[in-house]
């Protein structure tokens, strides 16, 4: 198999979100134990002694009997009703506790999730196979492994704690009852506080592993980032196809502001680029215009309708095409070359409403080579990125 197909890479931020999208989350089956025995331990202790008296109290009134209520034994009845909803009352409270505590526990290792996927039918999960698979899997080893540990230390632990116990356990036969009772609550907490600690170390292990199987499973392959990066990000041929069309788009708006524009300069067929300066709003000059082939035509055709000086400047009409952005200041390179053309408008509008002579020539500007994007000096760069990213 290709080396990019092993899954040694960590899961993106998308699988992760995907997961926990289909219900997945690393869960703890120790933590939740652990929430369990404990909450349920700290309920008997807290609860245990108020529910004992209250229930001690409710049989002494309950087996009470006098003359009227031998004449009414339904009235039996609705004191052992009263008796069954106080234990019901009592499971419902417990039951309540453990399970509120089991939920804090599986939030508290994998975080919220709300998903109905995982209780759907999937008849994938029918494979034979794959089931078989799953259970020789290197998490289910470690779950087994360590089931079994665990297993195995409260079992000793178990056998010495009643061990040691069971001789003063048998002799409190001869105290009176509550000292009994006493001594004999002490030692199941006692038993309980180890079960607990136990616990608490195996859980301690348990959450942090289970995050690592859980990222372990969703490690993903070279092929798969690459895929994913591109379903992402769009695929690249059809996102410059895209840009490619906003452009053509922008450019066929931008024809609407030509008529505004001070000059328009051209290539003089393929390229055309129409700007417009105004001293008391713009910094510098401003492209309000541009396009190539049938659209620089049509540049040239408003501006002809409505007067805009249409002149003929083939390397900076290039320039200003390929580096001038719409309605933004021109490059500060192509200050002095667009600066000649304007004073030359400037003199050519003057003339034209008689206000001065008619320039004898229109200026040919300098244009830096680099920003020319015909001349050998601007794609010889081009050319070499090209090969180094090759």
């Amino acid at each position: 198999m290709d080396s990019s197909q092993d899954k040694n890479l960590p899961a993106t931020e998308r699988k992760l979100q995907k997961a926990r999208d289909d219900g997945q989350a690393p869960r703890s089956r120790d933590l939740s134990h652990l929430a369990i025995l404990g909450m349920g331990a700290l309920a008997l202790l807290v609860l245990a002694p108020w529910f004992t008296e209250y229930l001690q109290r409710a049989l002494r009134q309950s087996l009470v009997f006098d003359a009227a209520t031998v004449r009414a034994p339904l009235d039996m009845l609705a004191r052992l009703k009263a008796l069954v909803l106080l234990g019901v009352a009592g499971s419902v409270v417990f039951s309540a506790l453990t399970a509120g505590a089991a939920l804090l526990a599986a939030v508290g290792a994998g975080g919220f999730i709300f998903s109905l996927k995982p209780i759907r039918p999937q008849f994938n999960r029918l494979n034979p196979l794959k089931g078989l698979a799953n259970l020789f899997s290197k998490q289910q080893l470690a779950n087994v492994a360590k089931m079994v540990l665990l297993t195995g230390i409260v079992a000793a632990i178990a056998w010495h704690f009643v061990g040691r116990g069971i001789e003063p356990m048998a002799q409190l036969v001869l105290q009176p009852s509550p000292v009994a009772l006493r001594h004999a609550g002490q030692w199941i907490v006692s038993g309980m506080a180890l079960l607990l600690l136990v616990v608490f170390l195996f859980a301690v292990v348990d959450v942090p592993l289970q995050a690592f199987f859980f990222k372990s499973r969703l490690k993903m392959s070279h092929e798969e980032v690459k895929q994913e990066h591109k379903e992402s990000d769009g695929n690249p041929l059809i996102k410059g196809k895209i840009r490619q069309k906003q452009r053509e788009v922008a450019d066929r708006a931008s024809i609407a502001a030509v008529p505004k524009a001070d000059f328009v300069l051209m290539n003089p067929t393929h390229y055309a680029v129409a700007l417009q300066y105004d001293e008391a709003s713009m910094g510098a000059p401003q492209v309000v215009s541009k396009g190539t082939d049938l659209l620089a035509f049509r540049i040239r055709e408003l501006a002809q309708q409505h007067g805009v000086p249409v002149l003929q400047s083939p390397m900076l009409a290039r320039a200003l095409y390929a580096h001038a952005e719409l309605d933004q200041p021109i490059p500060s390179q192509l200050y002095t070359a667009v600066a000649q053309v304007l004073a030359y408008v400037y003199r050519l509008k003057a003339a034209m409403r008689g206000e001065g002579h008619m320039p004898a020539q229109q200026p040919d500007p300098q244009v830096p080579a680099e920003l020319d994007p015909h001349s050998p000096a601007a794609q010889r760069p081009a050319a070499l990125r090209r090969r180094r990213g090759a």
